[in-house]
């Protein structure tokens, strides 16, 4: 072959004809707008990492296996995450070209994943949660971005994409980098849109090919489908200059954060335990298509007509504390396989490119934790199994001849339909789930009006909301939130809050408002903040109320210390409190009270409980 394209170059040196292009020149390649939305292209997140840091990458070798068993698995279209910072997105890239070489028929393409960080990102300072600031020399300035890393990210992106053109079809700057819980490297969208419109410029003169998408792929209330904290104009100039919106949704994570869609309802109670788990599936599905919609009205609202796809969402197979047994009882191969295909189905009829999260285990991402359900949201478990999701595949002889590590591939429980079904969970039944949101408010009321009854009235046993106007309920619903998975928080049968710290190494929990504003209190500056609790004696940490939102950077902590050694000590029997206003108030003016009530430590959590009932504000 060599020789034939050295008398190929001679002639043409010779009768200026032009050179023949190779075979892999002359095969047309589809257009993203080909690709995307095509239920032909299916779609996959893809992390070949193997150990327990990023710093252990798969071989070539090692990918190459990968890339095979994605095609046999129907994939022709990955996302990865870094481009710099590790190596997988060019071994990627390169073993699909390997594949490509040897068999001309080999199709495999990708949309790059640029990290994208703030400026002092991963800062050596500690996040005080409790007095929201970071404590230290550095820490991450969120208007900024971190120029070095971005640059080298962005710059090896352009590189990859124009020596690979057959194969990058897009490229996402950025992954889950606007949201701002991500506290510790979270941007605001001017910073992607710095990279996004630099991108474009290169597409408008040559620099980069006109055929690549470019977008960012974020959490769906980062585009605008949820908190409109992130409805700035800053974001909907991203949106203009974007390609397309990639959009991530994530039931499975609300299983137990925001379960109102989640659990047994009273008529499906005596169904077989198979339709039971699939209807609560299927809710959950309709739970992620409302997220997604909700980013489709926002874009439409704006007049902004992109297409829309879904960047990641996925469904974890194990997990020991919040989606496992003792929480929303998510996490097994059984519900995965539902999850899956029931998501497909919509995202395929719909014309919606899943980039399903994701192929492969990884153990990276929760070293510390094995159990942890971020190492199990792949399709394929570490130890070669193929999970529920794909035992029809490999019964169809799908995987035969194929190896991951020169290991076969094998079916989770060894094909075993009964031991499967032994271990997946029961889902919980609604009369029986943690209540995490009290629905009793005051509807003449609209939040942020101000509340001039001398009582408000969180939660009581006994008092009431007054008809001759002394006191009242809050003007939204409150929802019981457990901040980051760090502890549980429910409402009792009794009216009592209930919380429960797990683990690690600080927990918080509150009684959020849920509206778009926070609640005026500020008639009640001079008054109490009036509750009994009860709890594990050893147990220290704050309670109070915040004003204003994390998201807008503008929250503050009113709080009172609890536990040994403090001014307020308790114990396992009820104790009266009356907290001061004036003495607990963080210097804002109560105007904007968005938790209602919140619990926060930075101590060590473990087997503790705290009771908290008959909370009142008093003028």
């Amino acid at each position: 072959m060599m020789k034939w394209l050295s008398l190929a170059l001679i002639i043409q040196v010779l009768v200026g004809c032009d050179l023949p292009q190779s075979a892999d020149q002359m095969r047309s390649s589809p257009s993203p707008a080909a690709i995307f939305g095509d239920p032909k292209y299916r779609a996959i997140s893809y992390g070949g990492y193997r150990g327990l840091t990023r710093d252990e990458a798969p071989t070539l070798e090692q990918v190459i296996e990968d890339m095979e068993i994605l095609a046999a698995m129907g994939i022709k279209l990955l996302r990865t995450y870094n481009t710099s910072q590790y190596p997988l997105a060019e071994l990627t890239l390169d073993a699909i070209s390997a594949l490509k070489e040897q068999d001309p028929d080999f199709e495999m393409y990708v949309m790059l994943g640029v990290w994208i960080e703030a400026r002092n990102a991963w800062a050596e300072g500690v996040w005080d949660a409790e007095n929201n600031r970071w404590v230290g020399d550095t820490a991450p300035d969120h208007t900024l971005g971190n120029v070095e890393n971005n640059t080298r990210e962005i710059e090896t992106a352009i590189r990859l994409a124009n020596s690979h053109p057959d194969i990058v079809k897009a490229i996402a700057v950025g992954n889950e980098a606007m949201v701002q819980w991500a506290v510790q490297y979270f941007v605001y969208p001017p910073v992607i849109s710095k990279w996004v419109n630099y991108l474009q410029n290169l597409k408008a003169t040559g620099k980069l090919s006109p055929e690549v998408w470019i977008t960012s792929s974020d959490n769906y209330e980062s585009w605008g489908g949820g908190n409109t904290v992130y409805q700035t104009q800053e974001l909907v100039d991203l949106m203009h200059a974007v390609d397309f919106i990639s959009v991530h949704t994530y039931p499975f994570h609300d299983s137990f954060y925001n379960s109102e869609f989640w659990g047994v309802l009273p008529d499906e109670e005596a169904l077989d335990p198979q339709l039971m788990a699939a209807a609560v599936i299927h809710r959950a599905v309709d739970y992620a298509k409302s997220q997604y919609n909700a980013v489709v009205e926002y874009a439409s609202s704006l007049g902004i007509e992109k297409p829309i796809h879904i960047g990641e969402t996925g469904w974890a197979t194990t997990d020991a504390t919040a989606y496992g047994i003792n929480g929303s009882k998510a996490a097994d191969e059984y519900k995965q396989k539902f999850f899956h295909e029931y998501l497909r189905e919509w995202t395929d009829s719909a014309g919606i490119s899943l980039f399903y999260f994701e192929a492969f285990d990884e153990r990276w991402k929760q070293a510390a934790d094995p159990q942890g359900s971020e190492n199990h949201f792949g399709l394929i478990g570490l130890d070669n199994t193929l999970k529920f999701t794909l035992w029809n595949a490999a019964d169809a002889g799908v995987f035969d001849g194929l190896t991951r590590d020169g290991k076969p591939l094998v079916k989770s429980f060894s094909g075993d339909v009964n031991a499967l079904m032994a271990s997946a969970l029961l889902p919980p039944f609604k009369n029986q789930m943690a209540v995490r949101r009290i629905t009793t408010r005051n509807k003449m009321r609209e939040p942020g009006e101000t509340v001039t009854e001398q009582l408000y009235v969180v939660t009581h046993q006994t008092l009431s909301a007054l008809e001759d106007g002394q006191a009242s309920y809050p003007s939204a619903p409150l929802k019981l939130i457990p901040w980051e998975g760090t502890a549980n928080i429910e409402l009792l049968a009794d009216g009592t809050v209930m919380v429960q710290p797990r683990g690690g190494d600080w927990w918080g929990a509150s009684l959020e408002l849920d509206a778009d504003l926070g609640e005026d209190l500020s008639q009640f500056a001079g008054g109490t903040l009036r509750f009994e609790i009860k709890g594990s004696a050893s147990a220290v940490f704050s309670v109070g109320f915040q004003t204003g939102s994390y998201l807008r950077g503008d929250q503050v902590n009113n709080f009172g210390t609890f536990g040994p050694g403090t001014a307020y000590e308790f114990s396992d029997t009820w104790t009266s409190v009356a907290l001061s206003i004036e003495d607990i108030n963080g210097g804002t003016d109560l105007t904007d009270v968005t938790n209602i009530i919140a619990f926060l430590s930075q101590n060590k959590g473990g087997e503790q409980k705290i009771l908290v009932r008959n909370i009142v504000f008093s003028q």
